[in-house]
């Protein structure tokens, strides 16, 4: 049943041959073509559903990708290299810091590689290994410039120690990508190749084991993907079934045995050697961006933990300025982010941690926005709400002027800060982005920041802090039940 569903073609034409081997007892009995007419029915529509239930819901685009310049190479290396030296200015001694001069360097030698990477993908049994050694093999390799076949884990599978994404990364290394199928392109075949898509890089889909399905099948088959993935599609037969031939001897007698077909990869050759033709060097400089991208990201990855292990006691310094203010001039909820929650000053410590120089009057109208934004998301309410239905399990805690206040100003001066690095930690480098702030891009910042900090084993840890802060050393309060004295 497994099999049946992945190759939805295969069920449709056995339901269509079942219906023919149906009608052609018409002449035997028409109570026959009665009793099974229905069933004939059944199989080719029942064939037709699994089809459209497992063939992708939309085409792709063509697979051909958007070729590079070196000059787009070169300057995504720039940028990759800006970051680094960046890192190594903030943490000269960074355990990374040699790895990622070592790529940096490679990255500048890649512009002039001649030989193509070719990775060779797809899932489980569809021949991806026999079809490395055909065409390592053949006699094109040597009219060819030089290619490097790498084959990759399978596919779509759960239980190997390689993930689908670990998979991807290793794919994005490569110039072109050999995507191998076995027959009909499953949905989960389908989304592999939007992530190819998506990430620019040249494919060229390999309908393999064409010889296992009957000449109408095959035809129709290859004329329905070329029609969804208008491009690079190919079909092969890397490792052809034996035929038996039957030969009748003229006493009567009748000989049989197996041949052998030859592979037939010729149209897949046809097709490398087309894209290497038409944008060859370009593929080198398109594989090279991607690599001093993903350079750049790790690179990053880096540096923001830096800064974000440097932003994070400043946060803390701050949310209790602003709970101590609060909790020493009580005021109404929907007032405590504009007097104490945001505080321009800490906008602006923050800004100088991630390059982002602002002013104090930019770093106020960054303070105001945010605010306004915290208040139209209704997040100043919910969070007080929350402190204070904390606060209401202990009375001793709950009525001590100002506490919901101060513990919420704490909360939300802390939101606003995890926030702000968040955002920060999107931007480029050394990026002045003054008042330009992207508000749509802000404000999905707080609101998933502030989810992730909803949690109410968090917010009870929280509040037991904030009120061990507030209140006199020597007060004895009633803290999750149990009585304690502070101090």
């Amino acid at each position: 049943m497994v099999v049946k569903l992945e190759r939805p073609i295969l069920v449709g034409g056995l339901g269509l041959s079942f219906s023919l081997w149906i009608l052609q007892s018409w002449d035997d009995s028409i109570v026959q073509l009665g009793e099974f007419g229905l069933l004939s029915t059944l199989a080719v529509g029942g064939g037709l559903w699994l089809w459209q239930q497992n063939r992708p819901k939309a085409s792709l685009e063509p697979l051909d990708c958007t070729p590079v310049d070196r000059a787009t190479a070169e300057n995504a290396i720039a940028k990759a290299e800006a970051v680094i030296n960046q890192l190594a200015q903030e943490a000269e001694n960074h355990t990374s810091l040699n790895t990622l001069r070592e790529q940096l360097t490679y990255l500048s030698l890649e512009l002039d590689r001649q030989e193509i990477q070719v990775a060779v993908t797809g899932g489980k049994a569809v021949g991806k290994s026999s079809l490395i050694q055909l065409l390592n093999s053949s006699a094109w390799q040597e009219k060819q410039p030089k290619f490097n076949l790498q084959e990759t884990a399978p596919l779509f599978q759960e239980t190997t120690d390689k993930s689908d994404a670990a998979v991807f990364a290793e794919v994005a290394k490569s110039d072109v990508v050999l995507f191998i199928i076995n027959g009909d392109l499953t949905e989960t075949e389908h989304q592999a190749l939007q992530k190819l898509k998506a990430a620019n890089q040249s494919t060229i889909l390999v309908f393999n084991k064409q010889d296992q399905y009957l000449a109408d099948e095959r035809a129709s088959l290859l004329l329905s993907l070329q029609q969804r993935i208008p491009g690079n599609v190919v079909a092969t037969a890397v490792s052809p079934v034996p035929i038996k031939v039957r030969k009748h001897e003229t006493d009567g007698s009748v000989q049989e045995w197996l041949e052998q077909p030859a592979p037939d990869i010729s149209q897949l050759t046809q097709q490398l050697n087309a894209v290497v033709a038409q944008q060859g060097q370009k593929l080198v400089w398109t594989t090279t961006m991607r690599k001093a991208m993903a350079l750049k990201a790790v690179a990053k990855n880096c540096l923001n933990q830096i800064r974000c292990d440097r932003a994070t006691p400043i946060i803390e310094q701050y949310q209790w300025i602003a709970a101590a203010t609060a909790f020493a001039n009580p005021v109404p909820a929907l007032d405590i982010l504009a007097t104490a929650a945001i505080n321009a000053q800490m906008v602006v410590d923050l800004g100088n941690i991630y390059q982002q120089k602002l002013s104090l009057e930019q770093a106020q109208t960054v303070a105001g926005t945010m605010g306004s934004l915290m208040l139209k998301l209704g997040l100043v309410e919910i969070s007080t709400k929350a402190v204070s239905t904390v606060l209401k399990s202990n009375a001793i805690t709950f009525v001590a002027g100002g506490l919901v206040q101060g513990v919420s100003a704490a909360y939300l001066t802390r939101v606003a800060g995890l926030s702000l690095v968040e955002y920060f930690e999107q931007q480029e480098i050394a990026l002045n982005s003054g008042n330009a702030l992207n508000l749509d891009t802000l404000r999905q910042t707080l609101q998933k920041v502030f989810q992730q900090n909803q949690q109410m084993a968090f917010l009870q840890g929280f509040v037991n802090q904030g009120v061990k802060r507030l209140l006199p050393q020597t007060q004895k309060l009633v803290l999750n039940g149990v009585e304690q004295v502070i101090g």
